[in-house]
């Protein structure tokens, strides 16, 4: 056992006195825990019931914020993400609060200007933030330096992250090894950070790795270690059990219904585990107790449908194969469901590491995670064996560009020549730090987005997320009708689709009627075909208007609800009418490759384009794509806009 933890009397009292080295715990449910495990669905109104108790267990801090929450809150839950931040801290007020923040990226897609960094990170702190957990998914620190400033400023805390990842299936090789690590350390503390997080995000650190990596910190830095590992591959719990013994500070974990699968370790397991040692939590179990009946009663059987239950084993063992995080793992599965195409999956899974390296090895976390994700799709379903890269994505432009920062090795020179060519910002890659390529954001956002966007935290919303920030700042104004999609789900509709499902399973969904009325001379029979199966049903109008009575089938009558074998006759239905909306136009139809949201059509109806040439830009999976001409003509029938979101094989436009 480590000289770190050490064995003391048992004390399960509540009121137990403090131990000599506590092991701090930030608890992760209010951001990573949902983002986790029901793609950040989690609203505000399902946080307060428990942000109190939450308060009272004595956390070193709680994640609240940042992620995902806000790209999610603003554009499916109809939710300003600032006003959860107010409101939580109203009820949560002696915790620190906690948010993952993407350096530059902030918490987009891609690097922002400086501008719009530091009246970010400013707004953050006003409305309640505390905690700066900040990252880099290049691990390229010249991306910290502005909101870092910002942070400093302030006068709050800024925690610098390394995202952990590898080459190789344990720790070592020549680009991510312990010396890597340990230099990455070095530069935060230069840099002023308050503590420092191994941030490991497919839960890919294993024990004894891990255990080497805390004592090699250790040894040359003194601000307090933090260890994030996902569970994912089943390792997490066990990481942070060596971590611990190797004198680790911080450790994050979840309450329980949160917890697991590709979330993170519950917290109520440690606590035990570490009763009766000098690094005892001092945590009452009960408390957690009583939060977790809340969470599992009250507040989780709304989001039970976004859960993952495709497979019955709560780890995932891939990742340590494949290195691919747990939400990459589910943005993919969708995406290629989108597209029809699942059966492509297994290859995916081995275009992907290629894709990785031709991209300078990449750690794989948002937004990298991302942008080598979707390029993987693209290149198994456009791509040709003569051919690799038909269709690159924006960012993966962005990235050859130099404008997320500098790759751990460097990106392959044909496919930084394929995608840098005719790139509008120049074919020849910069070198500096990312953000002195960018104009200044924030004057010319607020003169597109005008009085729609009130105050500072509006147009941040908005210039962050041009497209979905207007459309969620039209609902908030009342400028633009609600849709039901990002309504919140009541308990009430979650019990009445409980008992469907109930009846369903027992056959019971058609409820017989027990008055019966005998057939009439009118009874006409009917074949109805659905999705390649027949019913053979029986109809008796019930009105006054006359009808011809049908010879009775030979055939038994089938009932509705017992389906048969479809005939082995094929039947021909006629094609539904083109109900898109360029359907009036004529010549060479512009399809959607796969389902997405248009961000912005580049040319306009009547302009002159040649084939090859960029007309529309479709986002899908949040990564842009610019669909080129299929010919040379002229553009015709674009009745879509920004904003509209597509099927695949939807008309995008015509070209004549």
């Amino acid at each position: 056992m480590s000289d770190n933890l050490v064995m003391t009397a048992m004390n399960y009292a509540s009121d137990r006195p403090p131990a000599s080295n506590p092991v701090k715990i930030m608890d992760l449910s209010l951001r990573d825990g949902h983002q986790s495990l029901f793609a950040t669905r989690g609203r505000t109104e399902d946080m307060i019931p428990v942000a109190e108790m939450l308060d009272e267990v004595g956390f070193w801090a709680l994640e609240t914020w940042g992620g995902a929450t806000f790209d999610t809150m603003h554009r499916f839950l109809n939710e300003d993400p600032w006003e959860r931040l107010r409101t939580l801290k109203r009820y949560a007020k002696k915790t620190p609060f906690s948010m993952l923040l993407r350096a530059q990226n902030l918490v987009g897609y891609r690097n922002y200007a400086d501008d719009v960094a530091t009246a970010f990170v400013d707004r953050s702190a006003e409305n309640g933030m505390d905690i700066f957990r900040t990252f880099d998914a290049l691990n390229d620190y010249r991306n910290f330096e502005t909101v870092v400033r910002q942070i400093k400023k302030s006068g709050k805390h800024f925690q610098g992250c390394i995202c952990y990842t590898l080459t190789e299936p344990r720790l070592g090789g020549d680009v991510y090894n312990l010396d890597y690590y340990v230099g990455k350390a070095k530069e935060l503390v230069d840099m002023g950070s308050d503590s420092i997080c191994i941030k490991d995000m497919a839960g890919m650190i294993a024990p004894y790795d891990v255990y080497e990596m805390v004592k090699a910190l250790k040894a040359v830095v003194t601000v307090p270690i933090h260890l994030h590992s996902h569970f994912t591959s089943g390792m997490a719990s066990m990481s942070q059990l060596k971590a611990i013994e190797a004198g680790i500070d911080i450790i994050d974990t979840c309450m329980t219904p949160y917890a697991y699968r590709t979330s993170h370790p519950a917290i109520e397991p440690l606590v035990m585990t570490l009763l009766g040692t000098n690094r005892d939590t001092g945590f009452d179990i009960r408390k957690l107790a009583a939060i977790n009946e809340v969470l599992e009663k009250q507040i989780l059987p709304k989001y039970k449908h976004l859960l993952d239950d495709s497979k019955i084993s709560i780890i995932d063992i891939n990742v340590l194969l494949h290195q691919t995080p747990g939400g990459m793992l589910s943005n993919l599965v969708n995406q290629l469901r989108e597209m029809d195409a699942l059966d492509k999956i297994d290859e995916v899974y081995k275009e992907l590491p290629r894709v990785r390296k031709d991209l300078g090895q990449i750690p794989l976390v948002t937004p990298t995670s991302q942008i080598v994700g979707v390029q993987t799709v693209n290149n198994v379903l456009h791509d040709t064996p003569e051919e690799r890269y038909k269709m690159i994505t924006g960012q993966v432009k962005d990235l050859c560009y130099g404008l997320y920062g500098k790759t751990a090795v460097p990106i392959d020179a044909e496919v930084q020549k394929k995608a840098l060519k005719g790139y509008p910002r120049g074919e020849e890659p910069i070198t500096c730090r990312p953000a002195e390529v960018l104009e200044p954001e924030l004057e010319k956002a607020k003169a597109e987005i005008g009085d729609l966007a009130v105050d500072m935290d509006d147009l941040l919303i908005y210039a962050q997320f041009p497209v979905t920030g207007r459309k969620f700042l039209e609902w908030k104004y009342g400028r633009a009708e609600v849709p039901a999609s990002v309504k919140p789900i009541t308990m009430e509709s979650v019990k009445k689709l409980d008992e469907l499902v109930k009846k369903a399973k027992a056959g019971e969904l058609v409820e017989r009627k027990t008055d019966t009325p005998a057939k009439s001379e009118r009874v006409r029979t009917f074949n109805v075909f659905l999705d390649n199966e027949y019913f053979n049903v029986e109809v008796d109008p019930t009105g006054d208007v006359p009808v011809m009575a049908a010879p009775r089938a030979a055939v038994a009558p089938v009932s509705a609800a017992a389906p048969v074998a479809a005939p082995k006759a094929v039947v021909t239905v006629a094609a539904a009418p083109n109900t898109s909306p360029a359907a009036e136009a004529h010549g060479t139809r512009m399809l959607a490759p796969m389902p997405g949201m248009i961000i912005k059509y580049l040319k306009n109806v009547g302009d002159v384009v040649t084939k090859g040439e960029a007309i529309v830009v479709l986002e899908a999976m949040k990564m842009e794509n610019a669909l080129v001409a299929p010919c040379d003509g002229i553009v015709k029938g674009i009745k879509l806009k920004s904003g509209d979101t597509v099927a695949k094989g939807a008309v995008l436009c015509f070209i004549e």
